[in-house]
């Protein structure tokens, strides 16, 4: 599954180039800030396995003024193999998150 062209951003890890992309409108829980946010990541020039990571942090763009942090390169998961093809790497890094309310 690759990853929609428009509204991704590109960005380089250890040398390696990805590109990544974040849902611009949050998702319904996401913008009432009870659900985290999610992104995904794929190989830019040899897309094969997207991985896909569930954050601890709230969606940027959530309704009820919580606060997020940006994606860093270091939420890029190890033992993800990128260029392989096969179903979506999950990444769930949600652990601590709280629901708003």
């Amino acid at each position: 599954m690759a990853l929609v062209r428009k509204g991704s951003r590109r960005i380089v890890v250890d040398g390696v180039a990805y590109r990544w992309r974040l849902r611009r409108k949050p998702a319904h829980g996401q913008g009432l800030g009870s659900s985290p946010c999610v992104f995904a990541v794929e190989h830019a020039d040899n897309p094969g396995t997207a991985l896909v990571v569930t954050t601890s942090h709230p969606h940027p763009g959530n309704w009820v003024g919580r606060i997020s942090r940006p994606v860093l390169p270091s939420d890029v998961a190890r033992g993800w193999a990128p260029q392989a093809y096969g179903s979506p790497f999950h990444l769930d890094l949600s652990d601590g998150f709280a629901p708003w309310g």
